[in-house]
C-alpha cells in the first residue's frame, strides 16, 4: 500500500487528525478516489489546493502517474506566484 503523508492542518481537519495513512492504489487517480471515499472532501482539497510528490518528486498533472505498492505520496500546499 502507498503511504500518504498529509501533515497540513487543512488535511488533518478532514482525516480526523491523521498525519499519515495507507491507501491501496496503482495510480494517483485511484488514490484520490480512495481518499475521497475514506475522507470526504479531502480528494477535492487535494485536486484544488495541493501538489503531490511521489517518492520525493513533485509531479505535474499527476492523475495518471503510477504508484508502486511501497510508494510514499506527500501532499504539499501549492505555491502561488505571479
Amino acid at each position: 500500500m502507498a503511504l500518504v503523508i498529509a501533515d497540513y492542518a487543512d488535511c488533518r481537519a478532514l482525516t480526523g487528525g491523521l498525519r499519515s495513512f495507507e491507501v491501496e492504489a496503482s495510480t494517483v487517480r485511484d488514490l484520490l478516489h480512495q481518499i475521497e471515499a475514506r475522507f470526504p472532501g479531502l480528494g477535492d482539497l487535494i485536486d484544488q489546493r495541493m501538489a503531490i510528490a511521489i517518492d520525493g518528486v513533485i509531479t505535474q498533472d499527476a492523475h495518471g502517474a503510477a504508484l508502486a505498492p511501497q510508494s510514499e505520496v506527500v501532499l504539499l500546499p501549492k505555491i502561488g506566484g505571479g
